[in-house]
C-alpha cells in the first residue's frame, strides 16, 4: 500500500493494492489523499447524496463538488472507519465492498479513465 497520497493508476496496480489505498485514505480522514484517486471531471452517483443534500438524481460532477460533498461526510463522522471486506475487478472498473461508516454494508462500483484516475462512481448501501 502506497502512503504518500500520490494518485495512483489502475493500470500500474491491482484493484487489491488500489481498494487497499482507497479504504486507508479514508480512514486517515486526509482530503487530498482521497480526492487523488478521482479524475477532475469524475461523476458520483450515491442515495446519500440524495437523501442528505437532497438531489433527487443522487449525482454530483467534478471534483469540486466531491471535495465539498466528501469534507461534509468526514466532519459528521469524526470517528470515520471503513472496514474493507473484498474488491471485485473488472475492465477498466473494480467495486470495493466494505462496511461503512456506520457499519452498513457498501459497494462502490468505479470506472476508471485511461490516466488510471475514478471518472464514475456508483454507491450502493444496504437499507437505502
Amino acid at each position: 500500500m502506497q502512503e504518500t497520497g500520490v494518485s495512483m493508476a489502475l493500470t500500474s496496480l491491482s484493484p487489491e493494492a488500489f481498494a487497499a489505498e482507497w479504504i486507508a485514505a479514508w480512514n486517515a480522514h486526509d482530503i487530498e489523499r482521497i480526492l487523488s484517486h478521482y479524475a477532475e471531471d469524475a461523476v458520483l452517483v450515491s442515495p446519500i447524496v440524495a437523501t442528505r443534500l437532497g438531489i433527487e438524481s443522487g449525482r454530483l460532477e467534478g471534483k469540486a463538488a466531491l471535495r465539498a460533498y466528501f469534507a461534509r461526510g468526514l466532519a459528521a463522522y469524526p470517528d470515520l472507519r471503513f472496514t474493507f471486506r473484498r474488491v471485485l475487478g473488472g475492465v477498466g472498473s473494480l467495486v470495493i465492498d466494505y462496511l461503512s461508516a456506520d457499519g452498513r454494508p457498501a459497494a462502490e462500483f468505479m470506472a476508471f479513465n485511461a490516466a488510471g484516475q475514478v471518472r464514475s462512481i456508483h454507491a450502493h448501501y444496504a437499507g437505502a
